[in-house]
């Protein structure tokens, strides 16, 4: 592939595809730390050059005065660090050194990524022939763009080999990688303009992304929302943040092994907006060590499962007004099993659940399992989304069934339209706002408690919006098929999970 300095903007998928060609045998795992951490070389050098140049042009003096850089949030990044550096040394054979020297210089001069960097390129493993033609490719993203598109252009391009090598990784990948259109979904339905968002289990950063993408796209500037984050794992944590580096996204995003459960790192904070991802099911994030736990108002969680443990640490973030939105299993909208059914009824009868929505399965790369979205108010008497006063929607759940909408991109893999998003989103706007929502059997409904009540509290959509007269569609057979067969291996999955709860408990038993 010729290099081209040139390339329109939409060359991410032939970048992809030329870069995953070059990889050989070695695992996507280990491969897309190689080929982002040089993405992103390439553009904190490119912003510094862009700068240098202006400075040469109109303050020479000031070309290398490390202050004019970081007053326009750009990286200060050495000579031997630049990427005219090493492209110049591409072909040599001692690449991966120099590569490693450039990294470990940039992380001197910028204590802001201090351990963030991949600084393994000499490693055995890597061929510096292979090595040298990545320097080549990358040198296809072009800076040459409109005045402020720079940090788009490098920021389609880190977030699409995020999302294929996610696709590659499989259920590995869905760890640090959320689906856009899912994201985009929750951003959309939040609206978070101004104030403090936070992610407790961020992984590479896409909900933050979002946000800051919403901010721009309604007028308002990349600061306007102040971020937080917490990740348990440090690869993923590295991610992060270079994600937003690459956009310009200042962010206190924090790593410790122990998670948000046993090492808060943000203890006192009270979030206006929180999107979360966390893993879904999880069996042995420690629970039985906060039992007392002052998180825990509406009920402590099994120690067999976190899902709600999660949902109540979000709830204990969230501002006197504050909004959430959290991706989990189908399973905790109507699980009984270990107290899970009474924290459910103790926080719908707290007021704290504003909506919850199904979404079509095969949306993940982790998972073929349908899973939810629910969504928390800390105050449904209250709030203001944007400009708009919200109407007190104390007594009343919206359900909105969006397991029909999307379309697939593969054999394996559904999405979310633009059109599908924005008929998601209005729903729960007009319904939050009280102007123009109306039920529309078979999608959504706005439910009474004593409704809810009358259900079990069991939050499952398909129970209040009419699923059963919906279903008689004309759904596709193959379609259909996988929605069951999802269905089924989730319900296989919970029966081996209780299987090791009953055996787990039986080795208990003292006769």
């Amino acid at each position: 592939m010729a290099t081209n300095n040139n390339a329109p903007l939409g060359i991410e998928a032939e970048l992809f595809k030329a870069a995953d060609k070059l990889r050989g045998n070695m695992e996507p795992s280990d491969y897309k730390h190689v080929v982002l951490g040089l993405i992103f070389l390439k553009h904190i050098s490119d912003s510094f050059e862009t700068k240098h140049a202006e400075l040469m042009a109109e303050y020479p003096e000031g070309a290398e005065d490390r202050d004019e850089y970081l007053a326009d949030n750009i990286f200060w990044v050495p000579k031997e660090a630049r990427w005219s550096h090493l492209q110049a040394n591409a072909r040599q054979p001692t690449i991966g050194k120099i590569i490693d020297d450039a990294m470990l210089a940039i992380e001197k001069d910028n204590p802001s990524l201090k351990g963030v960097l991949p600084k393994d390129y000499a490693r055995p493993a890597l061929s510096a022939i292979m090595l040298g033609e990545l320097i080549d490719l990358i040198a296809n993203i072009s800076t040459r763009t409109e005045k402020g598109q720079e940090r788009d252009l490098f920021g389609r391009v880190y977030e699409y080999f995020l999302k294929e090598f996610a696709g590659s990784e499989g259920k590995r990948g869905g760890e640090f990688y959320t689906p856009r259109s899912v994201v985009k979904t929750m951003v959309e339905m939040l609206q978070p303009w101004k104030g403090r968002v936070y992610d407790p289990c961020c992984g590479s950063g896409g909900m933050f992304v979002q946000s800051e993408s919403f901010v721009e796209a309604h007028g308002g500037r990349i600061g306007d929302i102040a971020i937080y984050g917490q990740e348990s794992n440090h690869t993923t944590w590295r991610l992060c943040r270079m994600n937003l580096a690459v956009r310009g996204i200042d962010a206190d995003i924090r790593w410790n092994s122990e998670g948000s459960f046993h090492k808060d790192e943000f203890p006192s904070l009270k979030a206006d907006f929180i999107l979360a991802n966390p893993p879904f099911n999880v069996s042995d994030w420690g629970g039985e060590r906060l039992r007392d736990d002052p998180r825990w108002k509406y009920g402590i969680p099994p120690k067999g499962n976190a899902n709600f443990a999660w949902l109540q640490h979000i709830l204990h973030h969230l501002s006197p007004t504050g909004t959430a939105g959290v991706v989990l299993a189908n399973g905790s909208m109507s699980s009984t099993q270990s107290g899970e059914g009474e924290i459910r009824k103790a926080m719908i009868e707290g007021e704290v659940i504003d909506c919850m929505i199904a979404l079509p399965g095969q949306l993940f790369y982790s998972t073929q399992i349908p899973v939810c979205l629910w969504f928390l108010a800390r105050d449904k008497s209250n709030g203001i989304a944007r400009d708009r006063k919200l109407r007190d929607r104390r007594g009343e759940i919206l359900f909105i069934d969006a397991r029909k909408l999307g379309h697939m991109v593969d054999r394996t893999r559904r999405e979310f339209s633009d059109e599908d998003i924005e008929k998601i989103a209005d729903t729960y706007h007009r319904w939050r706002e009280g102007e123009g929502y109306e039920d529309i059997p078979g999608f959504c409904k706005s439910a009474s408690l004593e409704e809810v009540r009358a259900h079990g509290h069991v939050l499952t959509p398909g129970r209040y919006v009419g699923v059963e007269a919906a279903e008689d569609d004309d759904t596709p057979f193959p379609e259909r098929f996988a929605e069951l067969q999802a269905e089924l291996e989730e319900q296989f999955a919970e029966a081996e999970r209780l299987t090791g709860v009953i055996r787990e408990r039986l080795a208990g038993v003292t006769l």
